[in-house]
């Protein structure tokens, strides 16, 4: 059976991202394709990579224009996707790359973005305790953030074991540039990047914060608390993590890696690497994978993992092409059968 597509936002790098990935997905035929200021436009004007999507035409992003598919990709900024979502068929299979969704605390919502609480979905990240179980049949999910994914990736598996304290998190990471969206911005012109790094959402103010205390404190059974650092690094796409908490009295190196290990043996899309090896952007550009390491800092107590993500594949569409596979019944790899890029 041929499952019908629709993709929203399909001009943005989300959207585009999401339409890779479907148009080798070889249980999917790609139905409305919709944008909102770019409606009207050829998509080849918009996403030249797409050749063979190149000549449809964008449509208007309306519940209209989405109903009668089977699947919907809400590939839309924050506080758009609720109010269209809740316009769709309850038997469609709605998957929403944006942030209204995916926290269950209505006060952490409102404190980090401002307005109304929509409620939260099953939770599209399935090397997670748990999450494969809640997406199987499920018909809302939502997609993690790019930096979330990989802080959860890097520290879960610590905290699900029993492992780390919950008092002193910190997570460093660099984005690449494509991680702020499409929409021409001053800063983040190729000249205000190139050569340099530099820090943003200092000082606990970054939207994905709660949503990293929420999937920690999950795992962990107890409150979490983050420290989190966003960097702006010289490169289009990739995050790269170090997230570090400290460890519980007489755990030691051989305990945390055999965590990581257990977590992370039969995982299609997480790899905890060999000792020695560690993490680059590159080896997982333009893949769903992730690739981690990490080392025992015995003299601080501390547990430190680097993780890599391409924050376009891994940590947005190709999530979301994984949900929606499991959610169906699919094989949870369909679609997403793709190596890294090298160099």
């Amino acid at each position: 059976m041929t499952i019908s597509v629709a993709v929203s936002g399909a001009s943005g790098y989300a959207g585009g991202e999401v339409l890779r990935l479907l148009a080798h997905h070889p249980d999917v035929a790609i139905g409305a394709i919709t944008a909102h200021s770019n409606a009207g436009q050829r998509l080849g004007s918009l996403q030249p990579h797409l050749h063979s999507l190149a000549d449809r035409v964008l449509v208007d992003t309306t519940a209209e224009n989405l109903a009668g598919n089977d699947v919907v990709f809400l590939a839309l900024p924050h506080g758009a996707s609720a109010e269209l979502a809740a316009r769709l068929p309850e038997r469609t299979l709605v998957i929403d790359a944006g942030a209204d969704h995916r926290l269950e605390s209505e006060a952490a919502w409102e404190k980090f973005y401002g307005s109304a609480h929509a409620g939260s979905w099953p939770y599209g990240l399935p090397e997670l305790p748990g999450a494969r179980e809640a997406l199987r049949g499920a018909r809302r999910v939502a997609v993690p953030g790019c930096y979330p994914t990989s802080a959860q990736l890097a520290l879960v598996p610590g905290f699900a074991a029993g492992l780390l304290e919950p008092d002193d998190v910190v997570i460093v990471a660099a984005s690449g540039t494509s991680g702020a969206g499409k929409a021409a911005k001053a800063h983040l012109l190729g000249s205000e990047v190139m050569g340099g790094m530099g820090p943003y959402g200092v000082g606990g103010g970054h939207r994905h914060t709660p949503e990293m205390e929420q999937g920690f404190g999950r795992a962990a059974g107890e409150p979490v608390r983050v420290s989190f650092t966003p960097t702006l690094a010289p490169m289009a796409r990739g995050i790269l993590t170090t997230a570090t908490a400290r460890v519980r009295p007489g755990v030691g190196a051989a305990a945390l890696r055999a965590a990581w290990e257990s977590a992370y043996a039969a995982e299609p899309f997480a790899h905890l690497l060999p000792e020695g090896q560690w993490p680059h952007t590159k080896q997982v550009l333009g893949s769903n994978h992730a690739t981690l390491q990490l080392a025992f800092d015995e003299h601080a107590g501390r547990v430190i993992v680097v993780c890599a993500i391409d924050n376009l594949t891994k940590g947005t569409a190709g999530g979301a092409v994984q949900s929606m596979n499991i959610a169906l019944g699919l094989r949870e790899s369909a679609g997403l059968d793709l190596e890294g890029i090298a160099p």
